[in-house]
């Protein structure tokens, strides 16, 4: 059994450690959802992966015509319904293949926190709940993981000894100016992104020396052959030649 100091880990981490793609992915998943590290984020992975392996086992064993498959059939789509990410009439195993990692980040109890107006951002969200000012159906709630079930969110609320819960707080009072200029930030953060991409998409393509496949040259030489180009020539009607621009070296006697 092993120590139960020492738990095994509940969730699986990716196989390979380095690809761009994915780690963009995980990157912006953690900041829209406020998540505090990767290991959230792997967990309710890990916890969607279970969900589509035991679709796909019950898919191959209804074929078979077994009963205790049925049986199992409906105590996974129950359970999905019951946390929200199912409707809870007429869904289909194939419902649970189609869920993704955003549906079940969208149930707990800090998302809901935010997407109630209770904090101005999902941090904050997380903030409030780890310090004891947000009450669940009446009892204080800490854990910001959280998987709320259907219905639940109708009864998140600031704990009555919450000093948030007035009316007059500065927090609530200021919230519609908060989230109008975090919204305006984040507009601004995503455009500079999409500008910085498309320059750098820009550069890429004018990049390569001979053949089209190497680098150019450096940017130092660049610049100066720039300036080479820029001192005046003497058929142009330049006031010095070149010869007096660049004076010869001192001769020895």
């Amino acid at each position: 059994m092993g120590d139960p100091k020492f738990p095994r880990k509940s969730y699986d981490t990716p196989s390979h450690p380095w690809e761009g793609e994915r780690i963009k992915e995980e990157h912006g998943l953690c900041r829209e959802f406020g998540l505090k590290n990767k290991r959230e984020l792997w967990k309710a992975k890990t916890m969607l992966s279970n969900y589509r392996k035991q679709s796909r086992d019950l898919q191959a064993r209804l074929r078979t015509g077994e009963s205790q498959a049925q049986v199992e059939t409906q105590n996974l789509l129950k359970s999905c319904a019951r946390l929200g990410l199912l409707p809870a009439e007429g869904a289909t195993l194939d419902d649970v293949l189609t869920l993704n990692t955003e549906a079940l980040l969208n149930r707990r109890l800090q998302t809901l926190v935010f997407r109630k107006g209770l904090a101005a951002s999902p941090h904050q969200a997380r903030q409030l709940i780890s310090h004891g000012h947000v009450s669940l159906n009446g009892r204080k709630v800490t854990i910001p993981g959280m998987l709320l079930e259907r219905g639940e969110e109708e009864s998140i609320a600031y704990n009555v000894s919450s000093p948030y819960s007035s009316d007059l707080h500065p927090l609530r009072t200021e919230m519609p100016k908060v989230v109008e200029a975090r919204a305006r930030n984040e507009a601004k953060r995503d455009r500079r992104s999409k500008e910085m991409e498309t320059t750098r998409g820009g550069r890429g393509g004018k990049r390569g020396g001979r053949g089209g496949g190497g680098r150019g040259m450096p940017r130092r030489v660049v610049q100066t052959v720039a300036k080479v180009n820029e001192i005046p020539d003497k058929d142009a009607g330049a006031s010095a030649p070149l010869e007096t621009v660049v004076p010869d070296a001192p001769k020895e006697e």
